[in-house]
């Protein structure tokens, strides 16, 4: 019953509100509601603006909630945007960091291969900037015994490969010979030779190129695409060893030599012989080698001189002479 006084009460007062034509009118019709009613009735109307009050009040409390709900949901969905574009920045970052190549632990300072001659019949010694035994590199075999490791470079073809393989295998010698991509494409036959007669047939790179100059991926082209090649012409797999072109290298191309799965070869003697157009003479190189020569010696002589080639044969009878014997790369210690 006291809820339906108070909706009539409520229902009156707003009737008269509505049908009040400016303020007097409507303070003067407040006044004389106020005075026609009982105490009860005001106590009624103070409760009912009240009620009227505290629900406008929670009305904007709503809106503001409202507002405030939706701003956080802006501002999440910014930071969801943010989030996705860092993401996105992130990925990208992961993409470039798997393109760009990385940088090599090893150094490519560039070194040329030295050593130190004597005439005492002891092993050289020689660079000693890196520790190429970490590489499978070598200079020297096995210093222990009277051994002679024999190689030859074939760059190209001067007449004298043919005689020289006669001579070995008059004197029942295999050798190694180094070859680049343009001499096997030209030189079939002898490569076949070398092969036949138990020779090691080496690496010496397509173009015979500086490698320490070149990228990771041309050193690699240069070994492996040699490899392929040989493959590919002589139906058969190279020997897994490795001449750096002028003796060039550095820590990062011999650590690369040796993950594709080559051993460096250098040497611990060897002469000015690859100049066609100054030849020392027969006795100049035989001189030379018998001056020169030690246990587990590599040596390396061009296949396109001349002096070599008419000073080999002596050369190979008197080293065996002293006792010498003359060992595949594959008997390296």
């Amino acid at each position: 019953m006291k809820k339906q006084r108070h909706f009539f009460l409520l229902i009156f007062l707003l009737l008269v509100g509505c049908h009040s034509s400016d303020k007097n009118l409507e303070q003067d019709s407040v006044i004389t509601i106020k005075d026609s009613v009982s105490v009860t009735d005001q106590e009624i109307i103070q409760e009912v603006e009240k009620e009227v009050d505290q629900k406008t009040i929670k009305d904007k409390e709503i809106i503001k909630d409202k507002e405030i709900i939706k701003n956080n949901d802006i501002n999440i969905e910014d930071n969801i945007l943010k989030d996705n574009k860092m993401d996105g920045y992130k990925e990208k970052d992961e993409v470039l960091e798997q393109e760009l190549p990385k940088k090599s632990q090893y150094s490519n300072d560039k070194k040329s291969w030295w050593f130190r001659r004597n005439q005492e019949h002891i092993p050289p010694s020689a660079q000693e900037e890196i520790i190429i035994e970490d590489f499978d590199t070598y200079y020297l075999g096995n210093t222990e015994e009277k051994v002679i490791y024999l190689t030859f470079d074939e760059g190209y073809e001067n007449g004298y490969t043919s005689q020289i393989l006669d001579i070995l295998k008059e004197n029942e010698i295999q050798a190694a010979f180094f070859v680049t991509q343009p001499y096997v494409k030209q030189q079939q036959d002898l490569v076949q030779r070398m092969i036949d007669e138990g020779h090691v047939v080496g690496n010496h790179s397509i173009t015979h190129p500086d490698l320490t100059t070149l990228s990771d991926e041309q050193v690699i082209h240069e070994i492996k695409g040699m490899e392929e090649y040989y493959q590919e012409v002589m139906g058969q797999s190279m020997d897994p060893f490795f001449r750096p072109p002028s003796g060039n290298y550095s820590e990062r191309t011999l650590k690369l030599t040796q993950e594709v799965g080559y051993k460096t070869i250098f040497w611990s003697m060897a002469y000015q012989d690859w100049d066609i157009n100054n030849q020392p003479g027969k006795e100049t190189a035989y001189k030379h080698v018998m001056d020169n020569h030690h246990s587990g010696a590599i040596i390396l002589l061009h296949a396109v001189s001349q002096s070599n080639t008419e000073a080999l044969d002596q050369i190979l009878q008197d080293l065996k002479q002293e006792g010498y014997q003359f060992k595949s790369l594959y008997d390296l210690p």
